[in-house]
């Protein structure tokens, strides 16, 4: 394929009916992400026009700044070209690790046409947790395994999450690599803000108890040392926030700081054991 930044590129699996009525859903969307019907599959459509929350990251940067903590600092401000070339090359470097990832069907200026792949985990896990807790716990374990081979092979996610993973006929599949904590703190350091973002999931959502401990077994089977040696270090970091989230969920019992607590809690003990 080749790669052509000065205009777009396609590839030749769409045939004329199907240039047009993706040209035709380019033109007249708007939307951030948004799937097109085509003849005999569904593509996803992905723009890059809005600069996104640049006023969040600007504030991660001060915090990091004040703190001291590496952690902390966001992938790079980018414009929307630069954004898209971010994607596409996390995409290029899954690929080629050998991890499954949405094929790249066009490219523009502003915009991806991806392949679809199949049911987000999230949405697979929406449809166990009411009738099969193994089935749906066994899924956050899959993906805790799962992340634990690509930080074996040097690669980092970013933002890990069941909503960007896919599992299809056994196949697990990699979504969204917008953002690029590598690029800004140690890869070990930034592998292990993987593991601590899966687990703000995992700890949460998991239906039996012992379900995170065997996810974070699942990780560390695989993953490199220095990654755990990481995660040890920057777990008393999040620990030291403990008492005031815990102090602000008597105020109010907000889903993020549920999360926040049930991740922190979990991962400060399993690194200390």
């Amino acid at each position: 394929m080749h790669d052509d930044r000065r205009g777009p590129l396609a590839v030749p699996q769409l045939d004329d009916h199907d240039m047009a009525a993706l040209l035709a859903a380019l033109a007249g969307g708007s939307s951030r992400v948004e799937h097109c019907q085509l003849k005999n599959r569904v593509v996803w459509i992905k723009r890059y026009q809005r600069l996104g929350a640049r006023i969040g990251q600007r504030l991660q940067w001060l915090a990091s700044r004040l703190t001291g903590v590496t952690i902390l600092r966001p992938a790079p401000l980018l414009d929307p070209q630069g954004m898209l070339d971010r994607e596409v090359r996390q995409i290029n470097a899954f690929s080629a690790a050998g991890f499954k990832t949405p094929q790249i069907l066009y490219r523009g200026t502003t915009a991806l046409v991806l392949s679809h792949l199949g049911l987000p985990v999230s949405k697979q896990m929406g449809a166990l947790r009411d009738k099969d807790a193994d089935g749906h716990d066994a899924l956050l374990v899959r993906c805790a395994a799962e992340l634990g081979r690509l930080h074996a092979a040097g690669l980092c996610h970013g933002r890990p999450h069941p909503r960007d993973f896919i599992i299809d006929d056994g196949a697990f599949c990699f979504l969204d690599f917008e953002e690029e904590p590598a690029a800004v703190m140690p890869l070990a350091m930034a592998q292990a803000r993987d593991v601590w973002l899966l687990f703000l999931q995992i700890a949460s959502r998991a239906l039996k108890p012992e379900t995170p401990d065997r996810a974070f077994a699942a990780w560390k089977l695989a993953a490199p040392a220095e990654t755990a040696v990481a995660l040890s270090q920057i777990m008393p970091f999040f620990a030291r926030l403990l008492p005031l989230a815990r102090f602000l969920l008597r105020i109010q019992n907000g889903q993020d700081l549920v999360r926040f607590v049930a991740a922190t809690d979990y991962l400060t003990s399993a690194t200390q054991s």
